[in-house]
């Protein structure tokens, strides 16, 4: 009985780790960009998109397909970066354990 214990008392440890990991990351920004910088995104590591910003050059009313496409790309760029450093935390906060959906 005693080792179940134990068991629990870890498992609460490490449930701990990812809540405080998870609290952090929620406020942690990450940027992304496309078309050399014409658009960038910044956004948080949870997803919200807290701003996008647009090079008055690559505005063009003939053409706002490119637009829509450079917006795209920068918003992709931020969420892949987002993915990574929210992979990053829960590992640091797991340990390196391998935990299905985290």
């Amino acid at each position: 009985m005693n080792n179940m214990q134990q068991i629990f008392a870890r498992a609460q440890k490490l449930q701990a780790k990812v809540n405080e990991a998870q609290k952090k990351l929620e406020n942690e920004e990450v940027s992304g960009s496309s078309g050399s910088g014409a658009v960038s995104v910044i956004m948080t590591v949870k997803g919200n998109v807290k701003s996008v910003s647009i090079n008055k050059e690559v505005i063009d009313p003939n053409d706002s397909e490119m637009l829509e496409d450079l917006i795209v790309a920068a918003l992709n760029d931020a969420k892949a970066k987002a993915d990574a450093v929210y992979e990053k935390g829960m590992k640091e906060a797991t340990a390196g354990l391998n935990i299905p959906g985290f």
